[in-house]
C-alpha cells in the first residue's frame, strides 16, 4: 500500500500532528476507530471525528470502560485508537495491562499532555511516570516522537504494527527538527548529529534541546553526538552499543521521571553489553507545578544548558574513570 499524504507543519503541536496524520491514514484503513474520553479537542482527534463520525466512539470520563471496550473491538479485527491525557491513561492502567499486555490485543494508546509540557494544568495533571508504567507491561511497545514530521510517520507505523502500543504526543507547539526525507522505524534510533566525545540520547521534546546543547558544547571544542530515540521499548541496543564503543559516555534527556523511562532503558541496555558513564537529565523523582512549559523545563533541569552541563560531567567521569 502506498504511503498517504501525511500532513505535518512546523509549529504544530504533536497532538495536532497526530490527529491530522491519523485522519489521513484512516482514509485507507476502514478498520481504524477512535475511542475518546470527552477531550477530543485536547488530543487532536477532533480531526478524525469530523472526517469519520461513524468510527468515533465517545465514552465520556470513563477511561477504564473505554480501555476495556478497546479490547473487545480489537478482538473483532478493528484497530482501536484509545486517546486521552497521559495522566488519565494511568487511571485505566489495569485494563491496558489486561487487554493490551496480557491478551496482546492490537490496541494503540495515544496519550496527550505528558510530562511538564502540560504546563499550567499543574503537578496533578503532569504525568512524569507514564512511560515507566507502560514500559513495564510485558509486550507493550512505548514510543515518544520528537516533532510533527516524526509524529506523522509514527502514526502510520503504529497502525501498520501488530501489537499493543503506548505513544506520547504533546500539548505545546513544536518546531520541526526533521525534513520530508526523515524515516521512522519502531525499535530504531538515529544519529542526527555526529560527534565522538559524548552521546546525548533524547526523546520527545528533549531532542530539540539536545541539539541546542550540542551546539553550545561545540563552542567549547566538545563534539557531542545526538541520538534521537523515539522508541523507548524496545530500545535500540545495537545503536547504543555502537555509541558506547565510539564515544564512551552518555547523557539521556527526557520530559519524564529519571526513574523508569528513557534513561533507565538506556542504562539497562548498556549494562549487559558495554557499560559506560551515564548522566540522567529529566524530572528528578518529584511532581511538577503550574507554569509555562519552558519555565518548568528550566526550573526542573530539562533545558539545553542542563544537558550540556551533564555532558561535561559524563566526559569527566569517562576521562578519569569515575564510576559515579
Amino acid at each position: 500500500m502506498s504511503q498517504p499524504n501525511l500532513i505535518a507543519q512546523s509549529g504544530d503541536s504533536l497532538r495536532e500532528a497526530f490527529g491530522k496524520a491519523l485522519t489521513q491514514v484512516a482514509k485507507n484503513r476502514p478498520e481504524v476507530v477512535v475511542l475518546d474520553a470527552d477531550i477530543a479537542g485536547g488530543t487532536g482527534v477532533h480531526h478524525f471525528r469530523k472526517a469519520f463520525p461513524d468510527r468515533f466512539f465517545q465514552f465520556g470520563i470513563a477511561e477504564q470502560n473505554m480501555m476495556s471496550a478497546a479490547g473487545g473491538m480489537a478482538a473483532t479485527g478493528l484497530i482501536p485508537i484509545v486517546t486521552t491525557f497521559a495522566v488519565f491513561c494511568l487511571r485505566a492502567y489495569e485494563q491496558a495491562r489486561l487487554q493490551g499486555g496480557y491478551m496482546q490485543h492490537n490496541i494503540k494508546i495515544v496519550a496527550s499532555h505528558p510530562g511538564l509540557d502540560v504546563g499550567p494544568d499543574g503537578g496533578s495533571a503532569q504525568s512524569v511516570e507514564d512511560m515507566a508504567a507502560f514500559r513495564a507491561i510485558p509486550g507493550m511497545t512505548v514510543i515518544s516522537p520528537a516533532d510533527p514530521t516524526e509524529m506523522a510517520l509514527a502514526t502510520q507505523a503504529i497502525i501498520d504494527f501488530d501489537g499493543p502500543v503506548y505513544m506520547r504526543t504533546g500539548r505545546s507547539n513544536c518546531d520541526s527538527i526533521f525534513d520530508e526525507n526523515h524515516t521512522f522505524e519502531i525499535g530504531k534510533g538515529q544519529i542526527i548529529r555526529d560527534g565522538d566525545d559524548v552521546t546525548l540520547v533524547a526523546c520527545g521534546v528533549e531532542v530539540g534541546r539536545a541539539l541546542e546543547a550540542a551546539e553550545a558544547l561545540a563552542t567549547d571544542g566538545i563534539a557531542a553526538r545526538v541520538v534521537n530515540m523515539p522508541t523507548i521499548k524496545p530500545i535500540d541496543k545495537t545503536l547504543l552499543t555502537r555509541c558506547a564503543t565510539e564515544t564512551g559516555c552518555f547523557v539521556t534527556a527526557e520530559d519524564h521521571n529519571i526513574h523508569g523511562g528513557l534513561g533507565s532503558a538506556v542504562a539497562e541496555a548498556l549494562s549487559t553489553s558495554t557499560p559506560a558513564p551515564i548522566e540522567f537529565v529529566g524530572v528528578d523523582d518529584t511532581f511538577g507545578e503550574s507554569g509555562e512549559p519552558d519555565e518548568l523545563a528550566h526550573a526542573y533541569g530539562l533545558t539545553a544548558p542542563h544537558i550540556a552541563e551533564a555532558a561535561r560531567r559524563a566526559i569527566t567521569r569517562k576521562r578519569y574513570g569515575v564510576a559515579a
